[in-house]
């Protein structure tokens, strides 16, 4: 399926399909108006169309988008075969794929040279330690509680950085302490757990390996990139 139409290119469209049926110069923008609920929805048709194609503008030729736009909307015979087009299509998905995977290829890479690098001068700062595993914690305050276990539910505050500085997500952002079980978070996090005493406070440098390796975690957290965390364990829950 073709993907949609971005918000500048829409515009563009509506602006040439309003001139030449109204013989009219002014843009889109400034003659439709957003007065019914019919042109409000019609607008937002527009908007999410271009949500969709904005991310590939790159890959398509804007006047033949258009010509194919026109020819659809007002009802004409398109000038490609429906064989013609299906095989455009599975071409031009192909070339989507690949240029998403080089992409991802080349956040890999530069994610875990950036995640090297940090991790091997990081070791070698006062009071950083390094597991076996290759995760590096710095005690900021002992705890004197219990340690929680794998098959322990812990209840926690906590801040997560990237090495640039980025804060990624907080649980003091949302004001509220975070619960979860030991065992079902990334495996820096369920090894230091076990490390931990209730009532420390660590800041924990996790290589990627230990976090969300190559495939990342959506959009704040890229291919191989080491985490930083500053986490307080507050509580235990037994289960």
């Amino acid at each position: 399926m073709l993907k949609a139409i971005p918000t500048a290119v829409l515009c563009i469209g509506l602006t040439t399909l309003l001139t030449a049926c109204n013989d009219k110069t002014d843009s889109a923008e400034t003659t439709i108006k957003l007065d019914t609920d019919k042109n409000k929805a019609s607008y937002s048709i527009g908007v999410q169309l271009g949500t969709q194609i904005a991310k590939i503008k790159d890959m398509v030729d804007e006047d033949a988008l258009l010509v194919g736009f026109k020819d659809s909307l007002s009802g004409k015979e398109g000038q490609l075969t429906t064989e013609e087009m299906k095989t455009a299509m599975e071409a031009f998905q192909k070339t989507m794929i690949e240029a998403q995977q080089a992409k991802q290829q080349e956040l890999a890479s530069s994610g875990k040279a950036e995640g090297d690098k940090f991790l091997v001068e990081n070791k070698t700062k006062d009071g950083v330690k390094v597991t076996e595993s290759g995760l590096q914690y710095k005690v900021i305050t002992e705890g004197s509680g219990a340690t929680p276990v794998a098959t322990d539910t812990v209840v926690t505050h906590y801040t997560g950085t990237l090495v640039n500085g980025k804060v990624f997500d907080s649980s003091h952002k949302r004001n509220a302490p975070a619960t979860f079980p030991v065992n079902g978070v990334i495996k820096g996090w369920t090894e230091a757990l076990q490390l931990m005493k209730v009532g420390a406070k660590w800041q924990l440098f996790i290589p990627s390996e230990l976090a969300y390796g190559a495939r990342g975690a959506g959009k704040s957290v890229g291919p191989n990139q080491v985490l930083i965390f500053e986490i307080e364990l507050l509580e235990i829950k037994k289960s």
